[in-house]
């Protein structure tokens, strides 16, 4: 079919490079990273360690060696264990890494609705001084949560969790891979959500349309460990200052602009009607950044249907819109559906996407 608009909200990895950024690529100044000798990279490492109000902070390839590195660094012996919320990226989405190639156990913790776990769920899981058991030696948070449609941990939370790291005295790992979306929601600087995290994990792939890339921050000497780390992982890079000038840009021109994606999420969520739905519903106290989570109770729809036809046009839906509309969202979980919205959607996109959802729900949930 010809003339199909397709407005892709699978994922907010899938932004391009923006102009600025190739031109930054392009004109990047750049040395051997693996011998601190990347002036871009340096720049941008500096740049990050004072954003996030850290000592230092490292580049590294992915979100996912960031996370392992950052475990692995502060769980540096044998059995240890780490807290971890059972629908965290860490503990599903990135192949059990940190017990692969780190050794370390994961005590998954239940997550609720809103991205937090409980206190009462964390005390119950700290290993007493006890030889049969493994020591519990770190606690991760993720921030803003992935799995649970980009919900925001709330500052006041934040403060929990820090009495209770500092009452056993183990760290805090935030996995910030959409951190600047959390500080964009809170309206504070991202230094205040992570001033109690004794490291933090960003990427600069999701939400900020750069093509390649993380930073993980904390101490100095925490920062080194890493540095260990990511040379044994195979995360070591040369002239990675082609890269890091593209996270420059984007620190600097896609954050102050984050906010249009929340705004979009928000005008998403409240154009369909789905109060009375008994076979797709919608969290609106739950769209809080960049993210819109379709969830299906009923097996009489399911996700995989309602992305299938998203991404069709029948005759007479033509007729009915006058215009062919493909919307591509993911399947998260057997019973969710979600719709990202990022640096290369506009205002016109999230219109032309409400009128086909209307269309569609309206098709799929006739009484």
């Amino acid at each position: 079919m010809e003339n199909v608009r397709v407005v892709d909200l699978r994922s907010d990895t899938l932004t391009k490079p923006t102009h600025e950024m190739r031109q930054a690529m392009k004109d990047a100044k750049v040395g051997d990273d693996v011998m601190r000798e990347d002036p871009s990279v340096n720049d941008l490492q500096k740049m990050v360690a004072e954003m996030l109000g850290k000592e230092a902070a490292l580049f590294v390839p992915t979100g996912t060696m960031g996370n392992l590195s950052a475990v692995m660094a502060h769980c540096s012996g044998r059995g240890q264990e780490v807290l971890v919320g059972d629908q965290s990226h860490i503990f599903l989405n990135e192949q059990g890494g940190i017990a692969q190639f780190g050794g370390v156990q994961s005590w998954a913790v239940p997550t609720q609705r809103d991205g937090t776990l409980r206190i009462q769920d964390l005390e119950v899981r700290f290993r007493k001084n006890d030889f049969h058991c493994p020591r519990t030696s770190l606690v991760c948070l993720e921030n803003t949560h992935n799995f649970c449609g980009g919900t925001v941990l709330p500052l006041d939370y934040l403060e929990k969790v820090s009495l209770f790291k500092k009452s056993h005295n183990i760290p805090l790992h935030m996995d910030g891979a959409r951190l600047m979306n959390a500080a964009v929601a809170l309206d504070v600087k991202p230094s205040v959500v992570v001033k109690d995290c004794d490291s933090v994990n960003i990427c600069l792939s999701k939400g900020l349309a750069c093509p390649v890339g993380s930073l993980v921050a904390g101490t100095e000497d925490f920062v080194e460990s890493v540095r260990r780390i990511r040379k044994a992982l195979g995360g070591g890079m040369r002239q990675a200052g082609v890269l890091a000038a593209a996270g420059i840009v984007a620190l600097k021109t896609i954050v102050p602009r984050l906010h249009e994606d929340h705004e979009h999420a928000k005008i998403l969520a409240r154009g369909v009607h789905l109060r009375d739905n008994a076979l797709i519903q919608l969290d609106l106290d739950a769209v809080q950044t960049n993210m819109v989570i379709y969830e299906f109770p009923s097996d009489k729809l399911l996700p995989s249907t309602f992305i299938k036809r998203l991404q069709e046009v029948t005759p007479q839906e033509l007729e009915d819109l006058d215009e062919a509309i493909h919307v591509k969202l993911s399947q998260i979980t057997m019973t969710k559906a979600r719709a990202v919205l990022h640096n290369d959607i506009g205002t016109d996109d999230v219109t032309a996407v409400l009128k086909k959802i209307r269309y569609v729900i309206g098709e799929l949930c006739k009484d």
